[in-house]
């Protein structure tokens, strides 16, 4: 049997950080764990609960946390990503697990997606907590994905934006935001892309996401290269998990990247876009992890 309690860490500056704490309801023995988080903009709320759920029932204590900035976390400015302090944050999370008296240390893994997917590579090249990673359709390159994304043309006024925005803030207003989805070209937004849109207008509880982000959050995720420590992952166990047809975290960026990870690595096809797995690849996909992490932890 498997319980969710609701559970808070700080971070290193003191923010709090909420999260999902899925444990055995008999702790009179050690566990392996896995701490997860999601992607880009995105909380605890958005279809990550069946996947902890099934890692649960499949014998590991599940950390899953909210960035901070987002769903249940403190942080401000709200809706403000940084993929370091993320990182950082993430950090603290495998701390927190080190400190519950049923979780082996010696047998924490690391789960993320998408942009979270591209932590897990920094975090499986710098800490050698964790004895096995799972990166699921991960960001790699963020200068190359937004090549993909807007026109050559629009690139220097995108730029003088992001500088316009910094110069605000120096007379002191507050950092201006964007809307993260809109099915509206027309409409100025990060993404417009149907699966984008369709995945963010899921129900989510009542004030724990807002439809927008932090402008520099863009220009961030520009600056953003997780792939570049992909080599370094090595001795730790990786396995990647990349969708046949994604658009968002490119597939043969994707691919490109895995060409430079050293052993042990695997390599896992699911057959769609990039959020396939949460609908009609979860099974392949929750799978594969669950196999993963069982062999290696």
């Amino acid at each position: 049997m498997v319980e969710r309690i609701d559970v808070e860490f700080p971070a290193t500056d003191g923010t709090t950080l909420a999260a999902w704490l899925f444990r055995p309801t008999s702790t009179n023995r050690c566990f392996p764990a896995v701490t997860m988080a999601h992607g880009f903009s995105a909380t605890r709320f958005h279809g990550l609960e069946p996947l902890a759920q099934a890692f649960a029932e499949a014998g590991f204590v599940v950390l899953l946390h909210d960035h901070r900035n987002f769903g249940g976390s403190g942080g401000h400015p709200r809706h403000d990503i940084d993929p370091w302090r993320q990182i950082e944050d993430w950090g603290q999370a495998i701390s927190y697990l080190e400190t519950l008296d049923y979780v082996d240390i010696c047998r924490i893994g690391l789960w993320g997606t998408s942009y979270s997917g591209g932590h897990a590579l920094v975090l499986g090249a710098t800490d050698r907590r964790l004895r096995a990673i799972v990166s699921q359709v991960p960001a790699i390159n963020g200068w190359e994905t937004g090549l993909r994304r807007i026109n050559p043309g629009a690139i220097a006024a995108l730029e003088e934006f992001f500088n316009d925005d910094q110069r605000t803030q120096l007379r002191g207003e507050p950092p201006r935001t964007q809307k993260l989805v809109d099915q509206d070209p027309n409409v100025p937004a990060q993404f417009h892309a149907p699966d984008l849109v369709k995945f963010f207008s899921q129900d989510v509880p009542s004030g724990m996401w807002h439809n927008e982000i932090t402008v520099q959050s863009s220009r961030r995720a520009r600056m953003y290269e997780p792939g570049n420590w992909i080599s370094r992952v090595s001795p730790t166990p990786l396995l990647i998990i990349a969708a046949t047809h994604d658009t968002v975290a490119a597939t043969d960026l994707v691919l490109t990247a895995y060409e430079r990870a050293l052993e042990p690595k695997s390599l896992i096809f699911i057959p769609g876009g990039h959020f396939a797995a949460y609908e009609e690849a979860f099974e392949t996909a929750s799978q594969a992890a669950i196999h993963w992490f069982k062999k290696h932890l």
